[in-house]
């Protein structure tokens, strides 16, 4: 139990994917203008993230690895997280239409979406444990949800403040992106305290 607590403690906080592994970069930038939004788009990649471990890892383990196919392995996770984001794309435009209206192309766009990716890969590479692999991706999706709920707080402040002309629009949002990226760089002693 204390392992699973340190893996999902750690890809939230220390290893977030978008704040210091920088995948994931285009919905974070682009659905983060609300708060709404950013949380919709945050359900959905938890949702795919954990998913695609659980489709991904047994198929990995007991079809590719045996046969000899590991170098499949990125077109398989890519074929088998198109697949569920098709399921979520269906689902939200039935049962939701303003959510996945407010998301628009960046729904789609999580088929290509690097941190999804990068933790179906990452469970295997980290030789984690079925178990494991799933808190790490409910993790990970966790700490997307934490990444694009505080940076839409931080772009809704920033509209309301006076930027000088040269940093108006994409400039300061980065600049903030990369200040809020800087300080969950601080969490890293915190969660290492925790667990020993």
């Amino acid at each position: 139990m204390k392992e699973i607590l340190m893996i999902m403690f750690s890809v939230i906080l220390v290893d977030n994917f978008v704040l210091t592994k920088f995948l994931g970069i285009c919905p974070f930038l682009g659905v983060s203008k609300k708060l709404d939004s950013a949380v919709g788009m945050s359900g959905a990649v938890i949702f795919v993230m954990v998913l695609a471990t659980i489709v991904t890892y047994p198929i990995y383990i007991y079809i590719l690895e045996p046969s000899g196919l590991k170098y499949l392995q990125t077109i398989v996770f890519i074929l088998v997280i198109a697949s569920l984001v098709q399921l979520v794309e269906i689902s939200l435009k039935k049962y939701i239409p303003a959510l996945h209206r407010s998301l628009g192309v960046f729904l789609p766009l999580i088929t290509t979406n690097c941190a999804v990716l990068g933790v179906t890969i990452l469970n295997i590479d980290e030789n984690y444990t079925y178990i494991q692999s799933i808190f790490n991706a409910l993790g990970a999706g966790i700490g997307f949800l934490l990444a694009m709920v505080i940076f839409a707080g931080v772009r809704q402040k920033i509209e309301y403040c006076n930027v000088p002309a040269t940093f108006k629009g994409i400039p300061s949002i980065l600049i903030a992106a990369s200040i809020v990226s800087v300080s969950f760089m601080g969490f890293s002693g915190v969660v290492d305290g925790i667990f020993k």
